[in-house]
């Protein structure tokens, strides 16, 4: 299997994070795009890959506005939120083996002023059981659907109310120190938190993820065309997905927690030659507050059913043992799909993040969640 040793993230960009963008998901995804460019130090016409988000702009979208001339690559991967993820998996590929020498991978979305989530999970896997069994019973949103996998995980490990909300505020606190946060300047009290409305039980409001208009984009290289970049290159150390054995359904696994992350780190570590302890930064998927629980275990930062106790001792914070999800995460940055996260983990990586920055990070893992469990990690490191 490929170690994608010879990839390498030369370029990051975004737009601002809003409720309403006032313009259209090809133009943000332009923008994304072309600020990820100008950071790699090149011009778009020298994009020769594209790797778009299953929903939103496609490449033939934005080739004429790029201006690119010879493209040679183009796939789409279709995880869901670990699309965002997985989509750096066929990036590194492509350049690896020669195909491509700089690959554009965005997410470009108007997720609270135009398509919402409740319109999104119509192109989920699984339809026909969707229609004929879930929907008809009221249960059509993923706050419904991974409820269960939360309060399941409760009921057989004890995990408590207090460490969902010890993940909201920790998001909370970390967006504070990101001006470009959907919530900077909005604290979260507990008493804020116990108090909001429930969305799904247990979910409450701040244990949802927000909506958000906005993009992000990535350019992917070579190790060595990324060294004559502005900045120093992001090294792909690897990049895996990995799939559930029931990939259209939940309540009916054999194991309920068993998800594509479970499958997938084991062989992300052992192909980058790394393990979780390695880990200085962690962007955890977190579309849910349980979720970054979850996923912290899946993915093999602390056992099965200890993720509870992990949180709420304070190791996700800034200055805890594993920082997650520096910049505000899904819940307090913003929304889109998981790009933020690979944007954040090259700023750490870089030591650019001022007042969030952790202290000599040089691995970053970034995980992906997508539709009822597909998984992705990839494993980053300063070169």
């Amino acid at each position: 299997m490929p170690s994608h040793r010879h990839a390498a993230i030369s370029g990051v960009g975004q737009t601002e994070f809003s409720s309403s963008s006032g313009r259209s998901t090809v133009r943000l995804a332009y923008e994304a795009i072309s600020a990820a460019a100008r950071d790699a130090g090149i011009s778009t016409s020298q994009i020769d890959g594209i790797v778009p988000f299953p929903m939103g702009p496609t490449s033939e979208d934005l080739m004429p506005l790029l201006g690119t001339v010879d493209v040679r690559f183009t796939a789409v991967p279709h995880l869901g939120g670990a699309s965002s993820t997985a989509g750096l998996r066929l990036a590194a590929l492509a350049v690896e083996n020669g195909t491509a020498e700089n690959v554009a991978v965005f997410v470009a979305r108007n997720g609270r002023s135009g398509e919402r989530i409740d319109q999104r999970v119509r192109q989920l896997t699984g339809q026909l059981y969707r229609q004929q069994l879930e929907y008809v019973h009221g249960m059509n949103t993923p706050a419904q659907w991974y409820s269960l996998l939360c309060r399941r995980h409760m009921h057989e490990f004890g995990t408590t109310r207090e460490a969902l909300g010890t993940v909201a505020l920790t998001m909370r606190r970390h967006a504070q120190l990101n001006e470009h946060a959907q919530m900077h300047g909005r604290e979260l009290t507990w008493e804020q938190y116990l108090s909001a409305p429930v969305i799904a039980d247990p979910y409450l409001r701040y244990d949802c993820c927000l909506e958000t208009d906005g993009a992000a984009a990535v350019i992917v290289s070579s190790v060595a065309r990324a060294r004559d970049a502005v900045h120093a290159p992001v090294r792909i150390a690897s990049v895996v997905e990995g799939h559930p054995d029931s990939a259209d359904d939940l309540a009916n696994r054999r194991d309920f927690f068993n998800t594509g992350l479970t499958k997938a780190a084991p062989r992300g570590f052992g192909i980058a030659g790394l393990t979780p302890a390695d880990v200085d930064v962690a962007l955890v998927y977190d579309c849910f507050t349980f979720e970054v629980i979850q996923q912290l275990e899946e993915a093999g930062f602390c056992d099965r059913g200890e993720g509870g106790p992990f949180v709420t001792e304070g190791n996700i914070a800034l200055d805890g043992s594993l920082p997650v999800n520096p910049h505000g995460g899904l819940l307090s940055e913003g929304h889109v799909a998981g790009m933020n996260h690979v944007v954040e983990a090259v700023h750490q990586l870089r030591n650019g993040c001022g007042a969030r920055q952790v202290p000599g990070a040089r691995v970053a893992a970034v995980t992906g969640w997508g539709d009822l469990g597909d998984g992705a990690l990839a494993l980053l490191t300063s070169d």
